[in-house]
């Protein structure tokens, strides 16, 4: 086997969903999930075919109930985790329709800004908490 072989990248789309009182929405990972049970800001892989906000509003749409009509780029983040390196391309939803809950039966909820960093996520999640906690001034 050669030690030169390239490791899988994937694309994933990531929303940053804020509601009207500045809290941000997230879910818990599956235990059989890559990085599980930690929490995570919703998304999923982006498909063939597919833009970014295409997936987003599909991912979202399947993960959480929920119909974006509103959302910008807020950051692009590249990490190897080891075994798998990520592209999150990730954006902030300003304005949406439905109530968002697991749809699959993960745990989830609505959390301050100021308490994110006390919630345990991928290490490639940190430079989103850190952004969100120095936009809002903390």
């Amino acid at each position: 086997m050669r030690s030169d072989t390239v490791k899988k990248s994937v694309l994933v789309a990531v929303g940053v969903i804020e509601n009207t009182e500045g809290e941000i929405f997230i879910c818990r990972r599956g235990a059989s999930q890559h990085q599980a049970n930690k929490w995570e800001f919703p998304g999923g892989k982006v498909e063939a075919g597919e833009t970014v906000a295409q997936a987003l509003a599909r991912e979202l749409a399947e993960e959480i109930g929920i119909r974006v009509t509103d959302c910008h780029s807020f950051m692009l983040i590249e990490h190897d985790y080891g075994d798998k390196q990520v592209t999150l391309d990730i954006r902030k939803v300003t304005a949406f329709t439905g109530e968002p809950h697991g749809l699959e039966g993960q745990p989830s909820r609505w959390v301050p800004v100021t308490e994110l960093h006390s919630y345990d996520f991928p290490a490639a999640n940190s430079p989103i908490v850190n952004k969100l906690q120095t936009e809002a001034g903390h």
